[in-house]
């Protein structure tokens, strides 16, 4: 493509050039024909009583193949899936190759109830736009999916505990550390969970839910999740009287000892053998 006219030197997509080249059409079409002294789009609505009347939508064969979309909300192009917006599944859209792009197009008009996405959009549009790939490499975009268990980067999100009782709510007022540890002691199979959980209330009715919360989180960060756990945590951080913390350095070790060993190997260690 030229690049010393009316383009950039460089695009990052083929959707990029498109939209340079619509401002351009728009740009040159607006202003004064040097040769007939008239402005394009005043002569075009002069000729336009003249021209034949476009049809409303275009020829299905200009919008490329015909492909359905599957259940997954997917479509096949190439031997590569490629994702679609939700609402489409069981419709037919039809695909093109344009540039390094892959454009789906759908008739929004025929779609049984039109989806959230599609608001104030009619007819022949265009719904989706990937890049092309190649087989065994699909192109999923996560956006597609508002309801899948992931956030918008892929990753798996993590799961957001919800109370069923006036019991479990009380629990989960407690904080952040409360959640944290639900979902740790269920993912580890902890029993007697939801008497566990009463406990915690209880115990936070004598020494604060701050301090039973902070307690609930470092419970799950060491995977402690046994009956006395949450309350040796909370008085151990609640004793004022407790002196500094042992450290475990050189001096102070509950490795045995080396001495038995210090003469293996001398000649003396090898005459009482």
């Amino acid at each position: 493509m030229p690049t010393d006219a009316n383009l950039l030197p460089d695009y990052a997509s083929f959707a990029d050039l498109e939209a340079a080249c619509e401002q351009f059409c728009a740009t040159v079409n607006a202003r004064r024909h040097r040769e007939s002294a008239r402005i394009p789009d005043e002569a075009l609505a002069e000729e336009r009583a003249r021209l034949h009347t476009l049809p409303t939508s275009p020829h299905t064969l200009a919008l490329g193949t015909t492909r359905s979309v599957g259940t997954d909300q997917t479509i096949r192009f190439g031997s590569v899936r490629y994702s679609t917006p939700p609402g489409l599944v069981g419709t037919e859209v039809w695909v093109r190759a344009a540039g390094t792009d892959l454009v789906v197009v759908a008739d929004l008009d025929a779609l049984p109830q039109a989806p959230e996405w599609a608001e104030n959009r009619r007819g022949l549009s265009e719904v989706a736009r990937h890049l092309l790939s190649t087989p065994g490499n699909p192109r999923i975009d996560p956006a597609h999916y508002p309801d899948h268990p992931q956030d918008p980067g892929g990753a798996p999100k993590p799961p957001v505990p919800k109370a069923r009782s006036a019991a479990e709510a009380r629990f989960l007022d407690l904080g952040p550390g409360a959640h944290t540890w639900l979902v740790a002691a269920s993912a580890a199979g902890t029993v007697r969970i939801r008497a566990k959980m009463t406990a915690a209330v209880e115990l936070a009715a004598f020494v604060g839910a701050a301090t039973v919360d902070s307690a609930l989180s470092r419970a799950a960060e060491a995977g402690r999740f046994a009956e006395g756990d949450l309350p040796a945590i909370v008085a151990h951080h609640t004793d004022t009287t407790a002196g500094a913390g042992v450290v475990a350095d050189e001096e102070h070790s509950v490795q045995p000892g080396t001495a038995a060993w210090a003469g293996f190997g001398s000649t003396g260690a090898q005459a009482r053998s």
